[in-house]
């Protein structure tokens, strides 16, 4: 389980962003949905489902908060369907958490959102008093609308009333012709990013924690921007969002990224076991920050102390 003992144990880094892919989540989205992994070949990535490979590729100093890739029930199930789809799966995460602590220290838990009510239901009876489930996950767009809908808002402010964080992953806007990881992840996290702040989701709900994948996407690098078109206040608000530092490498950006949003609000998270082959980013992403610029200090805030100001001192609290 998740406990300030993890940090005393000689820990030095807790990744916040570790994809899975549960195998028994799997068979049951493969039943409804044949070809669910054909047009997402890095889906077949053996590391997610995996468990014992997946363990093999990391260091004894490294830990990970576990969250499962997209491929979200409410894509392919009727609303209950994908209610007890997410239900088991998050039984799965808090298994896996509990059966390997060493390795895994919390888990994110999955919302079915063709469902509502049922989203709400989960958070009251899987997420709110498990230790293991350390948050849950949000992507930028469902069900052909941007995560900002009124209809997902209760989803944020049953969050906030909580206390644990939001983990916030882009998807594509399935309106468009020219989709591509490379670039269209990073807009639509931002767009997400600029929704959230200019609907006013944090003045609304002042203890909103949400975790942005990617490090921020554009935001740091266009700051100015958003300070001299949207104002200072939006610009603080944007301040607000904890990100990760899941960038592939690069220290100058990931130094742009603690520079806006603080030293922190900068949690160590890779992606990982997607983006490098065969095993994932760990080592690079691991190297850029260590490479940077960024004091002793900062370092060790990003890797492990910002994840335990965060989680582990609200889960004692």
């Amino acid at each position: 389980m998740v406990s300030s003992e993890v940090i005393k144990g000689g820990i030095s880094m807790v990744d916040v962003y570790a994809h899975v892919l549960t195998p028994n989540y799997l068979a049951e989205i493969l039943k409804i949905a044949p070809n669910a992994l054909k047009n997402n070949e890095w889906m077949q990535n053996p590391l997610l489902t995996d468990i014992k490979k997946r363990v093999k590729t990391m260091t004894e100093d490294q830990q990970e908060i576990i969250s499962m890739v997209n491929l979200n029930p409410e894509d392919w199930a009727a609303p209950n369907l994908a209610a007890s789809l997410c239900q088991s799966a998050n039984a799965k995460l808090i298994e896996r958490v509990e059966a390997q602590p060493k390795h895994f220290v919390g888990a994110v838990a999955m919302l079915p959102m063709n469902n509502i009510p049922a989203a709400l239901s989960i958070i009251d009876h899987q997420v709110a008093n498990n230790k293991a489930l350390v948050g849950v996950q949000l992507f930028t767009r469902a069900m052909k609308k941007p995560i900002t809908d009124p209809k997902y808002e209760p989803i944020f402010e049953k969050m906030a009333g909580l206390g644990k964080p939001i983990w916030l992953h882009p998807v594509f806007d399935e309106r468009k012709s020219d989709n591509n990881l490379t670039f269209s992840w990073e807009y639509e996290q931002t767009i997400a990013m600029n929704n959230i702040v200019n609907n006013g989701y944090f003045e609304k709900y002042p203890n909103l924690k949400i975790i942005v994948h990617h490090a921020g996407a554009m935001v740091p690098y266009f700051a100015q921007r958003i300070y001299y078109i949207q104002g200072k206040h939006n610009y603080e608000d944007f301040k607000k969002f904890y990100v990760d530092t899941a960038l592939l490498g690069n220290p100058k950006a990931l130094e742009m990224a603690v520079e806006f949003f603080g030293e922190r609000h900068v949690l160590f998270g890779t992606d990982t076991p997607l983006g490098v082959k065969p095993d994932g980013p760990t080592p690079i992403i691991k190297q850029a920050i260590q490479t940077s610029s960024l004091t002793k200090q900062q370092k060790r805030k990003i890797f492990v102390e910002n994840w335990q100001d965060l989680i582990i001192n609200k889960l004692k609290g």
